[in-house]
């Protein structure tokens, strides 16, 4: 296969990155940073995992018909150099947002 065959075969299958508007007031919204994810049951939501390598993360959740933009940030990679896209995340002030924070179940040591 030519490198203009695989260029034009690699062109297709990638995905286009979805732009709203880009001009945008910053005072009517606020940032988000993390790696965004697919919801897995709802179409209009994105998930936004804060750190995603951390043992101890948390996400957020977003429709995505409130957000106004994104802007793609450099990639983070493991140790085991696995890498993943970040973002930053501009939504709607007063739009209703989820932040999930998972924590373990356990008895509260004592300090003594």
């Amino acid at each position: 296969m030519t490198i203009d065959k695989f260029i034009k075969l690699k062109e297709g299958l990638e995905l286009q990155k979805y732009v709203r508007n880009l001009d945008f007031d910053k005072k009517n919204c606020c940032s988000f940073y993390g790696s965004p994810k697919k919801h897995p049951h709802e179409k209009n939501r994105v998930i936004l995992v804060a750190d995603p390598f951390s043992e101890h993360t948390f996400y957020y959740q977003f429709n995505i018909q409130d957000i106004l933009y994104i802007e793609e940030q450099p990639s983070i990679t493991n140790m085991d150099g696995e890498s993943v896209s970040m973002v930053r995340l501009w939504v709607k002030k007063k739009c209703i947002g989820l932040q999930c924070l998972p924590f373990a179940v356990g008895d509260i040591s004592k300090l003594d």
